[in-house]
């Protein structure tokens, strides 16, 4: 191949040429996203109820709904929260098919619901990565009406107008409503009921075909049409009485009314303003949907000159901006890194410049698959290209290295580059392999998390096999003539002399190499000492000087409570250095706060001291008001530091368990503010009926339903098209009930005239449950509580100790929830595919050197790149986490490559006849050059990773970090510990063979004198 490539080398400049063609449009027409599109193998379901308490829900909804999610297959687990008028499910279902069986259970539910009491809505949705608004406004600086005129008539249409909007939701607008508010005495006076008043109203209200004229051309309909146009429509409605027909303004006072606001939004403390969120179109990115939203905003202003103001608040485009950009700037500066390192070891312009135009063809080749991929540019596929970089240019290194040595050597240039390809293509491929197969088992992490890291490992993946493509194809071609090499120089004493010396010293003696193996393993255990001191968490946080909070409440609390709970949010957050500006978002359970901090040019503080400010001061606020718990938002879930979970039928049990377990962890100085979510109660009032009474007066308890929730309710009776917006009627009862002796005394009509209602109720006090929390058909009640001081791991193996030791009844469990589950499970899944890694890389090596000696030898590395990777961790005090455990994963098959590309060489020597300690040194030499390249083009081209500050750099740090500390360390363990393990496995074949000599001998000498 690589002969025809030669002699037809328009063949590869074509195919170049089309790389860089289809590449620079691939990069300019992919996607860019912060995170990749990804659903996720869970549904979320939302059932809402009538009025009825969280016992009710539980019974007639969630208990149901759980017997059919237990009959669906492919449903892995399910957890829900009943509360007072809804529950709500998180479904996590199996890998295989999880689509179809989200589609199942989305149909089963509803199919269910028409079946169930008191069902009002049901949502059935996959979970995925993708929000449902993604760019948020606000509008200020005039009245209510100002406003609302302004944003529905004007703002909303222009942006919905836009093809990469999809929606624009408007929270805060000013509503008019028709309130008809009854005079319970002329009521009385005409003996009308509620009732009747409210029959007459929507008999009038009506537009409806009665028939057609069937004799008449065209079959004309006739059509009764009274709606109503404007409120003297509702005045003059007319009402049968006992005294004949009356208006309603006799019964009845008839206004339009400012419907009362309920804050939804509060910007810096203040609820005067209106919150657009906005959502985009299939088929656009963040980035699109932001430019063309700003541009439309601007010709709004410029069109419409008033005194209202248009402000953004937060842009999910400028995060992916802010991300991409900085990403990519590192892959740039890793890149011209490796240059510099191939330039200060070939000290050739021509060698640097052939490798340097592998690096942007390998990264262009990847893109392109990208693109037949359908994949977008986002936070982790651009960390996988620049983990890329360094190890993109190993193989053309390696190919040129080899290349250039027989050109020193006085071969001719065609010869050269056939021989010296040949040398190394066995070892190049099984390297390539070797990095790629460790990649294979990361579909075993969990659901979420590896959905997303697939992405990552996939284009680490494409990246690798793209590097190989070109540096066996540019190569050799520019190589052949465009290559320069001097004839080799014999005799310098240089470092690949110094080299071969101590290589020389290890062949001598045996204990030389025992020594050598016992000093690295010593290094290994104590190295494990320092794992303590290396900070763990799960997952690493996006530092973009934005933070998303939420600070869920307790069930019930009232409107006002809410407004004050915000007000003093806003000024917490008014205190903490560096922040901006702030919204605080009503999400009925929970408040939202979307806080932008001072620019990065700007800032005093760095994002994770001021994200740890702001939970400890919204934590403090447990203490003076309903809040329920705080935590950092992604993707709208609260996830606990540390949360347990205590599991069981009765619900006392349940309670002393959890105070118990509560009492344990308090004892603890690294943990604080344990909380117990024990299932809140409310104070009730039941009404009990009067049975018999109500028989005696022929009283049917509907009538009597009906009449008490006319109190204390307003009822919709239909509604008003004015200017093209709709404004609902309501019926009001102008009575005062603020106490239970008011609704006693309250009268009803029964056929001896008007008794008071206590003749047919009484009321007693309860109390309900406002929450119920349910996991796999089990109550279960949550414990959760936040550290200081230490790591997830450390508390994680302290709460560890206590479940072990708790007395509790059979049938109830405790276990870990929170992010202390998740990095249990985490961990457990990277051992698992660490294992896992180790074999396919096995097989691979085993298969490439039809031995298993010479793999067990090079996996020798692997065990001790541990080492490096603590040291590194330790030094940095970078996080062990989900990326960093990642990197561990790829360290087995990037160390790999330097110890195959040393093993390969001693094989090829020995089988060219020299003897093993000859044929070490003489690979050790030959190959620590094209070793100490790759390695330092790796390391190059990962440092600004390593170093990157700001937003995404806990993406990119810890995992970059792990690769340069273990592959440095690595490297150092191939050049020494490798040919000392080599030759002990020689020395103990060779002593195997001794002692198979003598017995031999043995069975000879003792078979002679038999005979004799």
């Amino acid at each position: 191949m690589l002969r025809f490539l030669l002699k037809r080398k328009i063949i590869v400049g074509l195919f170049i040429t089309l790389i860089f063609g289809l590449g620079f449009y691939g990069v300019t027409n992919l996607d860019k996203e912060l995170f990749p599109s990804v659903t996720f193998n869970q549904t979320l379901i939302v059932i809402e109820t009538e009025e009825m308490p969280a016992e009710d829900v539980e019974q007639f909804v969630t208990i149901p709904v759980e017997q059919v999610l237990e009959n669906t297959k492919g449903v892995d687990s399910y957890e829900s929260t009943t509360s007072t008028n809804d529950t709500f499910f998180i479904v996590d279902l199996e890998n295989d098919n999880s689509n179809a069986v989200s589609k199942e259970i989305e149909n089963e539910i509803n199919g269910l619901t028409n079946e169930l009491y008191g069902v009002k809505n049901v949502t059935v949705m996959q979970a995925s990565t993708q929000g449902q608004y993604e760019f948020f406004m606000d509008i200020s600086g005039g009245t209510l009406k100002e406003m609302s005129d302004f944003a529905s008539d004007i703002v909303k249409p222009r942006l919905e107008a836009l093809k990469e909007v999809n929606e624009v939701a408007i929270s805060g607008l000013e509503e008019k409503e028709i309130t008809i508010t009854l005079k319970p005495k002329q009521l009385e006076t005409y003996e009308i009921t509620q009732e009747d008043i409210i029959s007459a109203i929507e008999q009038s209200n009506t537009n409806t075909s009665i028939g057609s004229f069937k004799r008449e051309e065209g079959d004309p309909s006739l059509r009764w049409n009274t709606k109503f146009n404007n409120i003297n429509d509702i005045k003059a409605i007319q009402i049968q009485t006992n005294e004949g027909m009356k208006k309603l303004l006799d019964f009845a006072n008839v206004k339009e009314e400012t419907s009362e606001q309920t804050n939804v939004a509060w910007k810096n403390g203040n609820p005067e303003f209106l919150l657009l969120q906005i959502g985009r179109s299939n088929g656009f990115t963040q980035i699109d949907m932001a430019e063309a939203i700003r541009a439309e905003v601007e010709k709004i202003e410029q069109e419409h000159d008033n005194h209202l103001q248009i402000e953004e608040i937060a842009a999910q485009a400028d995060y992916v901006t802010s991300a991409i950009d900085g990403v990519t700037s590192n892959i740039l500066i890793g890149g011209i890194i490796a240059v510099i390192v191939l330039l200060l070891f070939l000290r050739s312009f021509r060698a640097t410049f052939i490798i340097g135009l592998s690096i942007p063809a390998s990264v262009l080749l990847a893109v392109i698959t990208m693109t037949f991929l359908d994949y977008s540019f986002n936070l982790l596929s651009l960390v996988g290209l620049g983990l890329g970089i360094g190890m993109l240019v190993d193989a053309s290194i390696v190919v040129l290295e080899s290349i250039f040595k027989k050109k020193e050597e006085g071969y001719s240039n065609v010869e050269a580059v056939i021989s010296g390809t040949k040398e190394v293509v066995g070892a190049v491929i099984s390297s390539m392999l070797t990095t790629i197969v460790v990649f294979v088992p990361i579909v075993l992490l969990d659901d979420e998390i590896g959905k997303m890291m697939i992405v990552l490992t996939v284009v680490i993946a494409v990246t690798l096999i793209s590097s190989v493509i070109v540096a066996f194809t540019l190569i050799p071609v520019l190589s052949e003539n465009f290559l320069k090499a001097r004839p080799k120089k014999v005799g310098k004493l240089n470092l690949i002399g110094k080299y071969g010396r101590i290589i020389e010293w290890l062949t001598k003696k045996k204990r030389r190499r025992l020594g050598v193996l016992t000093l690295f393993i010593l290094l290994f255990f104590s190295s494990f000492l320092l794992l303590a001191k290396i900070p763990m968490t799960l997952m690493p946080d996006i530092l973009n000087r934005y933070a998303e909070v939420i600070v869920e409440l307790e069930p019930g609390v009232s409107t006002d409570d809410r407004a004050e709970i915000a007000l003093k949010m806003n000024e917490v957050l008014e205190e903490i250095p560096d922040v901006d500006n702030n919204v605080i978002l009503d999400n009925t359970g929970a408040f939202i706060a979307l806080i932008n901090m001072t620019p990065e040019e700007e800032k005093t503080m760095d994002q994770d001291k001021i994200n740890e400010q702001i939970l400890d001061k919204f934590q403090a606020l447990e203490s003076d008001f309903p809040v329920k718990s705080v935590g950092a938002a992604m993707d709208g879930t609260i996830n606990p530091p540390i949360g347990l979970r205590v599991s069981g039928e009765n619900i006392t049990t349940l309670q002393t368990i959890a105070e118990d377990v509560k009492e344990e962890l308090e004892k603890l100085e690294s943990i604080k503010s344990v909380m117990v979510q024990n299932g809140e109660s409310a104070e009730e009032v039941l009404i009990e009926l009067n049975e018999s009474n109500m028989n005696e007066d022929n009283i049917s308890a509907p009538h009597l339903y009906m009449n008490i929730l006319e109190k204390f309710t307003d009822t919709p009776v239909g509604e008003m098209v004015v200017n093209g917006n709709s404004v609902p009627i309501l019926v009001k009862n102008d009575q005062n009930i603020h106490e239970k002796q008011d609704l006693l005394d309250n009268k009803i009509m029964t056929v001896d005239g008007e008794k008071k209602l206590s003749n047919y109720i009484s009321l007693k006090e309860a109390s309900s449950q406002l929450q119920i929390d349910r996991s796999n058909g089990k109550r279960y009640i949550s414990i959760t509580a936040d550290m200081e001081g230490q790591d997830l791991g450390a508390v994680n193996r302290e709460i560890n100790k206590i479940i072990q030791v708790l007395d509790i009844d059979r049938g109830y469990t405790v276990e870990l929830t929170g992010d202390l589950e998740e990095q249990q499970k985490a961990a457990q899944d990277l051992v698992i595919i660490f294992a896992i890694s180790l074999f396919l890389v096995f097989v691979v090596m085993a298969i490439q050197f039809n031995s298993l000696k010479h793999p067990i030898i090079i996996l020798f590395i692997i065990p001790l790149t541990i080492t490096g990777v603590l040291i590194g961790l330790f030094i940095s005090q970078k996080e062990l986490n989900i990326m960093s455990g990642i990197g561990v994963i790829m360290l087995i098959g990037i160390v790999l490559n330097n110890g195959i590309l040393l093993i390969d060489r001693v094989r090829q020597l020995r089988n060219n006849g020299l003897d093993v300690n000859e044929a070490m040194v003489n690979a050790a030499q030959e190959r620590i050059r094209p070793i100490f390249m790759t390695t330092l083009t790796t390391v190059g081209g990962m440092l600004p990773l390593a170093l990157a500050t700001g937003t995404s750099s806990d993406y990119q740090s810890p995992l970059a970090v792990v690769i340069i500390s273990g592959l440095l360390f690595s490297t150092f363990i191939t050049l020494i510990l490798i040919p000392a393990v080599y030759l002990l496995f020689e020395d103990i074949g060779n002593g195997m063979k001794r002692i198979f000599r003598r017995k031999k001998s043995v069975v000879q000498v003792t078979a002679r004198s038999e005979a004799q």
